[in-house]
């Protein structure tokens, strides 16, 4: 089996039986939280697009999705350009082209560290000067054990580790938390939108039930 025909098959075994409610808690993440980071005239970037939740929301001035499924295609809206391909490869981007680069639950499927530093170095060439980086992914710390439940886990990464190899890169870290949301939606669990955004608003609450770091870097 091929790297792409593996990841569409996890996937699809994954979150083809939650993806509404995933829609409905992205929905909540992006309006209530990381749209404040995004003008409305900016050029974003979702690395490790996934089924296109986030891309589907945020409000932005060009919108491009990069994932290594083929699917992603089929989920990603209109206004979106969907790029299928791994994303330590060379990106289709202009130097300085891009205002945001946004990842969540990424960097842990990537195969080494010598792949995630490759796509660290091509969001420090395509980010312009003062462009943002941001990144939610699982906290090795705060999950030592549950984060080998799932085959494609293999970069075990804080928000210090990652805040350090993006500091190398000429980013200055704005935001470095190590507990922000929940591990996972894998549960049976469903919160309603009013829960997830009072969530976010009571911010002492993440200490207590967050288990993956936020990492929100400028380029220098």
């Amino acid at each position: 089996m091929n790297a792409k025909s593996e990841v569409q098959q996890i996937y699809k075994q994954r979150f083809e039986s939650k993806r509404d409610y995933r829609e409905k808690v992205w929905r909540v993440l992006v309006r209530s939280y990381f749209q404040r980071y995004i003008s409305i005239t900016d050029t974003v970037l979702d690395l490790g697009s996934g089924y296109g939740e986030f891309s589907r929301v945020v409000e932005c001035g060009k919108k491009y999705a990069l994932d290594l499924n083929p699917d992603g295609k089929i989920h990603v809206p209109a206004d979106c350009l969907f790029i299928n391909q791994s994303g330590s490869d060379l990106w289709p981007f202009s130097q300085e082209e891009l205002d945001v680069v946004f990842s969540s639950n990424f960097f842990e499927h990537l195969p080494d560290k010598t792949a995630l530093g490759q796509v660290l170095d091509r969001a420090a060439h395509h980010l312009k000067s003062g462009g943002l980086f941001i990144a939610i992914g699982p906290n090795i710390a705060r999950v030592p054990g549950r984060y080998w439940d799932f085959w494609d886990h293999h970069i075990p990464l804080t928000e210090k580790s990652l805040a350090e190899a993006l500091r190398v890169r000429g980013f200055r870290i704005c935001e470095c938390r190590c507990s922000f949301l929940p591990y996972t939606m894998e549960h049976n669990l469903k919160f309603p939108s009013w829960v997830i955004a009072l969530y976010l608003k009571l911010q002492f609450l993440w200490p207590l039930f967050g288990r993956q770091f936020l990492v929100v870097a400028k380029k220098i």
